[in-house]
């Protein structure tokens, strides 16, 4: 009896030791990613491209920003955006540069069709 105790007592702390590391990841706050797609009017895809590629430099918390084209349909881009946090996120829309970029491609946005929120992990290139 006693072994199967102290086996189950071993068991229980080489699990809080392996998940601990885990535990503590998750006491920090967590990243934030944003996937979305844009629509741009009609022959204007090219055009809204560069005018979003304008507003992303310096952008502090960002840790990723791509915008790339959607294979299968002429107007849709898609931007993946991972951030060290929500918080950085929500301040990078009133950056200036952001705001130019917002302003200038608004009329040649047709809409914003779908959009998910995420909070990322574990990437190349992502320091948790």
């Amino acid at each position: 009896m006693t072994q199967i105790i102290r086996r189950d007592v071993l068991a229980g702390g080489l699990a809080a030791a392996a998940f601990a590391p885990a535990a503590q990841a998750q006491e920090k706050t967590p990243m934030y990613g944003l996937i979305g797609q844009m629509l741009a009017a009609p022959g204007k895809r090219d055009e809204l491209l560069a005018i979003l590629g304008e507003g992303t430099n310096d952008m502090p918390g960002c840790l990723s920003y791509v915008i790339a084209k959607d294979p299968t349909n002429v107007d849709a881009l898609w931007i993946t955006e991972v951030w060290t946090d929500k918080d950085a996120h929500a301040a990078s829309l009133k950056l200036p540069s952001v705001q130019a970029a917002i302003a200038k491609g608004r009329p040649i946005i047709a809409g914003f069709p779908q959009r998910f929120e995420t909070t990322p992990i574990i990437g190349h290139g992502l320091k948790a």
